[in-house]
């Protein structure tokens, strides 16, 4: 028997079985299929063989079981809201969905953590403990799944104050690649009890294990809130400020970089009327009394590099009218250019490299006949482009990879890193040698130990 024989044989083989397993819970439809091969980045869609959606622990385990016995690649899925090709499959197999694994199981609010499925979203969950007093504060913009962002380490507008998925998830439960249940971590808040599992199933972009319960950290909703908008005559001044301020030790929640480029396409999508210069956008948490100390320290800072008048948000739904605009920019700048596609990208350096960074790619981008609006969640030396590309046209897509490729290429030599929330996915593999060196070849250890028949999301974070 030919090995492509086998492949097929074993492929319906373990539909089959998954068949009998989860009755009308897996589907072949091909328009399912298809929603479950595409995230919201550039990449091409590559479509599953199938896609089986969980209900529990327990299933997932026994779904392992059988894709094991076969061969047969497993892709999970939360959202699909990702952005770097993380659920294209590359070797078809089944898109595992987990979106109806949606409980959350427990609240431990003197604790101030919350046990809870995989499929939970972050806005389901600062829905249910608002009335607690409580949130979480991880938000990368897209309403993903909790599970999804423990398994790509996002971060977003917060992690300034908050940190990252990274600081932020105490324990996990995970099915391993053979259908082995593991949790990682009790509950404590420390441990020096073995290896880190956690940490390491964090990030690990769905290739180590499939996780299906989180136990995350909480906070109290601040007792005051306020958010403001300063535009600066160019984005060095901008960038200055940011630096000025983190090295103060100026605890902001939020501080947010968009370009001239990406405030136009705010103001004209979200209704806006902000001066079209780069602005910082920003938040700070506390007391009413340091509340109001931290906006006059900043308003000090900003005003040394240049910063305009202050537009200051303290009531609610103005707060919420400037950062719906931010969380909206990837569509804003999309319908800069209707039919086109972003492609998306994401680089962090250390907040000291962060004007040489950004001014490197805006020197590419003034050479470049590509339109592509910036935003970055600078506080901690984040930023991203938003290239806009006709992806049936491939002078365009090879100018904006070589931009791309420029700017990674220079935050390496930086110290940065390739990517500071994406992940790898399959759309940044070429660069993670680059930045980890001999350390790669560990990491390929260890999916080897933990995954050797190769089933867990392949094709993706490295080749094999």
């Amino acid at each position: 028997m030919s090995k492509a024989v086998a492949q097929a044989s074993g492929r319906q083989e373990a539909l089959a079985e998954l068949a009998a397993l989860l009755g009308d819970r897996l589907t072949t439809s091909l328009p399912i299929r298809e929603a479950h091969g595409r995230d919201e980045s550039w990449h091409p869609v590559l479509a599953p063989d199938a896609v089986a959606f969980a209900t529990s622990t327990e299933e997932v385990a026994a779904i392992m079981r059988i894709c094991a016995r076969h061969r047969f690649p497993v892709i999970p899925f939360g959202t699909g809201t990702s952005l770097e090709g993380h659920i294209s499959a590359r070797h078809g197999g089944l898109c595992l969905d987990l979106s109806r694994m949606n409980r959350i199981i427990e609240v431990n609010a003197a604790d101030l953590d919350v046990h809870l499925e995989a499929g939970v979203t972050r806005k389901a969950l600062n829905v249910h403990l608002r009335d607690m007093g409580l949130f979480f504060p991880i938000d990368p913009g897209a309403d993903a799944s909790l599970g999804g962002m423990a398994a790509t380490r996002a971060s977003g507008t917060n992690a300034v104050r908050y940190g990252t998925m990274r600081e932020n998830v105490l324990n996990l439960t995970a099915v391993m690649a053979d259908g082995r249940i593991v949790r990682t971590a009790r509950r404590a808040r420390k441990s020096s009890a073995g290896y880190d599992l956690t940490r390491l199933l964090v990030g690990s972009e769905g290739t180590l294990g499939v996780i299906t319960e989180l136990t995350l950290k909480l906070h109290g909703i601040p007792e005051a809130i306020s958010s403001g908008v300063v535009s600066f005559p160019n984005f060095e001044s901008a960038i200055d400020a940011v630096i000025a301020t983190i090295q103060s030790g100026l605890p902001m929640a939020r501080i947010e970089f968009l370009d001239e480029v990406q405030v136009a396409a705010c103001n004209r999508y979200s209704k806006l009327s902000l001066p079209e210069t780069p602005l910082l956008l920003v938040e700070f948490h506390g007391s009413e009394a340091s509340v109001a100390e931290q906006a006059q320290r900043f308003g000090l800072i900003a005003s040394e590099h240049g910063g305009g008048d202050f537009e200051w948000a303290t009531k609610p739904e103005d707060r919420t009218r400037f950062w719906e605009a931010r969380h909206n920019a990837l569509y804003a700048a999309l319908a800069l250019q209707p039919g086109k596609q972003g492609l998306i990208t994401d680089v962090c350096v250390p907040i000291s490299r962060l004007a040489e960074a950004i001014k490197g790619t805006k020197a590419d981008l003034a050479k470049s006949s590509l339109v592509a609006p910036m935003v970055g969640h600078v506080g901690d030396g984040n930023f991203h482009l938003i290239m806009l590309i006709d992806s049936g046209k491939p002078e365009e897509l090879a100018e904006a990879k070589s931009i791309h490729d420029r700017m990674v290429t220079r935050v390496l030599s930086l110290d940065g890193t390739c990517t500071g929330e994406h992940g790898i996915g399959e759309g940044k593999m070429a660069f993670l040698e680059a930045e980890h060196g001999e350390g790669v070849a560990v990491m390929r250890a260890i999916k080897r130990a933990l995954d050797p028949l190769g089933i867990l999301n392949p094709g993706k974070i490295f080749s094999a």
